[in-house]
């Protein structure tokens, strides 16, 4: 494939480029995550994600398996934001056992049980303490109840290797 990107499939449309006019790469090696969100689109930073984030061609690829708020003995506080907190705590963990940095997640699923916007800054906080300004796509996905009953949020993601 050629640099330019002659098409990105975003949200069902199909945006036709010669290039990709706001793209940032997430690492200045030789596997680049290329961000892109389009001017077309709504920006959807200020809310901790990206719309749409490029593999590498023969990028090497993980993926994380939902990380909840537990601490290190399993416990979990009844808290929503300390559950959060705790969640990236543990994603970071995963990161490190990898090798990898943050700014080489390209897609984060998170899910959050009895959502509501309340919980939005929390959210976007948490996400962008870990990421910075090199955030990931990212989708968040109301549920009802998480593997246990004390679970309010669990995060999972896709990491490339080097």
């Amino acid at each position: 494939m050629s640099h330019a990107i002659k098409h990105l499939l975003i949200g069902g449309l199909i945006i036709m480029t010669a290039g990709i006019p706001n793209a940032t790469t997430a690492n200045e090696g030789e596997l680049k995550l290329t961000i892109v969100n389009p001017k077309s689109l709504y920006d959807p930073t200020p809310n901790g994600y990206s719309t749409a984030v490029i593999v590498p061609s023969g990028a090497r690829l993980a993926f994380i398996s939902g990380q909840g708020g537990q601490d290190g003995m399993g416990a979990l506080s009844p808290d929503f934001a300390v559950q959060v907190k705790q969640a990236y705590v543990n994603l970071r963990s995963a990161l490190d056992g990898l090798g990898a940095r943050p700014d080489k997640v390209a897609k984060l699923t998170v899910f959050v049980v009895d959502h509501d916007m309340s919980k939005l800054e929390v959210l976007t906080r948490n996400v962008k303490d870990m990421f910075g300004d090199k955030l990931p796509a990212q989708t968040l996905v109301p549920v009802p109840r998480l593997a246990i009953d004390p679970m309010l949020f669990e995060v999972e993601a896709v990491v490339v290797l080097e």
